[in-house]
């Protein structure tokens, strides 16, 4: 006690000896402290803010694109289609053409009543599963408008292959009308237009069952597929046993001819894939080429800094250096 009171009244007594040196530095000390803080605040508000920015550009990306995309429930969604080891689809398999060739004809035969390939012309069937003179005569089965001559009149003409693929129907509203309201999509692109695409495809074709299953409500019009978004679909089941006769005698089952067309579809929404593949392995290997070649120069370039040895060797301890000698070994 008696220190701590002997202490108290050194600093009253300096403090009375000092009244101006000590406002002051209390005033000195009081500004640096209100600085100090603001700075403070100011770096805790930026670090705040930053990882606010962060964290919602984290949310905001994840919740557009980092989420799987799946089915809630077969009523809402439809099923999942079951995954096919399509040939067409890897790195090293091109398409079967003779099952291009049969899935056109399915095409041709059956779908082509309702569904359209109005971004297809009759030029890219060549080279691919027809002649040059197969594509004419099939073109040439198709009228199309020529330019309205001097009269204004316009006439008709045969087609010819740089022409694309007519149309079944007028317009969207002829299309709707003969289709109890139901708009049949165009089919040049349904493979890249559907989640799924070929598996999807093909299980749609193939999901039609006998009898709707117990407690399925069916609307009127429409008929079950549990692979269409509310399993209520408006097309009818089109592929049946033995609707098609191949020309190279293949069955035509119900599931043969659904991935003969399954395989076309693919290809028209994507006629350069196997050119895009035979490039790639093309550039796949020069690139390894180039790659290899580089290492090698580079290794060669670098031989003798990467080997290069620096060594330091100190005089001999018994060496005497005179005064504005240099000692040299």
């Amino acid at each position: 006690m008696l220190a701590r009171s002997s202490l108290r009244a050194a600093r009253s007594a300096r403090s009375i000896s000092s009244p101006t040196v000590t406002s002051d530095a209390q005033r000195n000390a009081s500004s640096q402290s209100s600085s100090e803080s603001a700075a403070a605040w100011k770096s805790n508000g930026l670090l705040a803010s930053s990882t606010l920015l962060a964290v919602g550009s984290v949310s905001w990306y994840y919740y557009q694109f980092g989420r799987p995309t799946q089915a809630m429930t077969p009523a809402e969604e439809g099923l999942h289609a079951p995954v096919h080891p399509w040939e067409h689809t890897k790195l090293y398999k091109t398409f079967d053409h003779s099952a291009l060739r049969r899935g056109f004809q399915v095409y041709r035969e059956v779908c082509s009543a309702c569904h359209s390939l109005q971004r297809l012309p009759y030029r890219k069937f060549v080279g691919s599963f027809m002649t040059v003179d197969e594509a004419k005569a099939l073109a040439e089965e198709s009228e199309y408008d020529t330019d309205p001559n001097d009269e204004g009149e316009v006439e008709k003409r045969p087609g010819k292959l740089s022409d694309y693929m007519l149309a079944p129907y007028k317009n969207d509203e002829a299309a709707r009308a003969a289709n109890n309201g139901a708009l049949p999509p165009d089919l040049s692109l349904i493979t890249k237009a559907r989640h799924g695409g070929c598996d999807y495809i093909f299980a749609l074709l193939t999901g039609y069952p006998e009898e709707p299953p117990a407690g399925a409500v069916v609307q009127s019009g429409l008929n079950f597929n549990p692979y269409f978004p509310g399993t209520g679909i408006g097309m009818a089941r089109a592929l049946y046993d033995g609707l098609v006769e191949y020309e190279d005698g293949t069955s035509a089952t119900t599931s043969q001819m659904a991935k003969d067309v399954v395989e076309f579809l693919n290809w028209a929404a994507e006629p350069e894939m196997d050119d895009r593949k035979r490039m790639g392995w093309k550039v796949m290997a020069v690139t390894s080429v180039l790659f290899g070649l580089s290492v090698w120069v580079k290794r060669y370039k670098w031989s003798n800094v990467k080997t290069r040895r620096l060594a330091y060797q100190p005089p001999p301890p018994n060496a005497q250096k005179q005064p504005g000698s240099v000692f040299r070994r």
